[in-house]
């Protein structure tokens, strides 16, 4: 899975329906700044956008994931393709699924969170070899926060009952401080590969945690828990 190229393909769809990136956003009611991350592979959009954008322009979600993408208007243009060719690509594609067929289906669950003073977008893809965690547009919701902090931590844990484990951190630390706010712009956990296989998460056993230091000295720490809507079939 591809960030990038993700990116680069969703750029190419809003570049040849000749719309800003401030109407694409409008039309799958975002910010253009959310946008402007896809475009840049900075991170992807929300599960339930890419299927939105899969079923507007007639794509396989498995395949946009990969990027393995031919729209329906670009198809036309293989016929020419001889009889001799398509024959050996039918061979290789034949030897292709027999040995990764496993590794051609994923599926998908939404990670929300219970948390009043935080949103974000969140998706765990996953299939019989392996899963992966996909958060990203954090934001600050809990009041006006202006304060200027001069560290601040933003880790994702997995609580395995025993103990917390550390999946991925972003260190802030810097005397001339920074909000929260704009801290959290360039957050954004991607974690490919994350099991061998899926992982039954139990609920809440995925939480992101901040801690946050003003120039004071004074810690403040939130705890956003992390929900998954159903545990993983495999």
């Amino acid at each position: 899975m591809d960030q990038e190229k993700i990116g680069k393909f969703i750029k190419e769809i809003r570049m040849k329906e000749k719309l800003s990136q401030q109407k694409f956003a409008d039309k799958y009611g975002v910010t253009y700044q959310a946008v402007s991350k896809w475009e840049n592979g900075k991170n992807i959009p929300d599960i339930s956008i890419l299927k939105e954008m899969c079923s507007e322009y007639h794509m396989n979600l498995d395949d946009f994931l990969k990027t393995n993408i031919v729209p329906k208007k670009e198809k036309k243009k293989r016929i020419w393709i001889s009889c001799v060719a398509v024959l050996v690509l039918t061979v290789i594609v034949t030897i292709f699924i027999k040995f990764s067929l496993k590794d051609s289906s994923f599926e998908f669950k939404t990670l929300s969170t219970s948390c009043d003073d935080f949103n974000l977008y969140g998706s765990l893809a996953y299939n019989d070899l392996k899963s992966s965690i996909y958060i990203s547009n954090i934001t600050y919701c809990g009041g006006d926060d202006s304060n200027i902090y001069k560290k601040i931590e933003c880790i994702l844990y997995e609580d395995n009952g025993n103990a917390k484990i550390e999946i991925k951190k972003y260190h802030y630390e810097n005397e001339l401080g920074i909000t929260l706010e704009d801290f959290l712009k360039d957050v954004n956990f991607h974690i490919d590969n994350y099991e061998k296989a899926c992982k039954v998460y139990q609920e809440n056993s995925l939480f992101v945690e901040i801690e946050a230091t003003n120039q004071n000295g004074k810690i403040i720490t939130y705890k956003i828990p992390l929900n998954l809507k159903d545990n993983c079939n495999h």
